[in-house]
């Protein structure tokens, strides 16, 4: 890869981010939106941007719905379909199970945690026995 490749590649992805923090309106589409751009695979792919991005009168706007119709023909990996189901749960679209969780990684899960914690309003999580 060139770079100018590299720098379209480091554009196009800049645009796209911009592009689905517009998109967000509540407390719940910014985490959720969050959490697809620090798993960035998902959106890395051809496929998922053709998906995600749709031509309107007024110019390209980002379409969840559209990504949720077409999820399970986007060439994604069972991690891939987990986490994105459980995202776009997040935003309203979709039913996803919890038990999807046991399918992340553990770069996945984490990601996940931080957006749901975002969602809490708190940045920090403690977990231990109550006494």
């Amino acid at each position: 890869m060139t770079i100018t490749e590299t720098s379209e590649v480091t554009d196009e992805w800049s645009r796209l981010c911009k592009q689905l923090a517009r998109t967000a309106k509540s407390s719940r589409d910014k985490a959720a939106v969050q959490a697809l751009v620090d798993e960035r695979t998902i959106l890395e792919l051809p496929a998922v941007r053709r998906a995600l991005i749709v031509d309107t009168n007024r110019g390209a706007k980002v379409s969840l719905e559209s990504l949720s119709g077409r999820q399970y023909g986007l060439g994604l990996d069972a991690q891939q379909l987990s986490f994105l189901g459980l995202v776009l749960s997040m935003f309203g679209i979709g039913i996803t199970t919890l038990a999807a969780v046991q399918d992340l990684d553990d770069r996945r899960l984490p990601i996940l945690l931080r957006a749901i914690l975002r969602l809490s309003g708190s940045e920090t999580i403690a977990v231990g026995t109550r006494l």
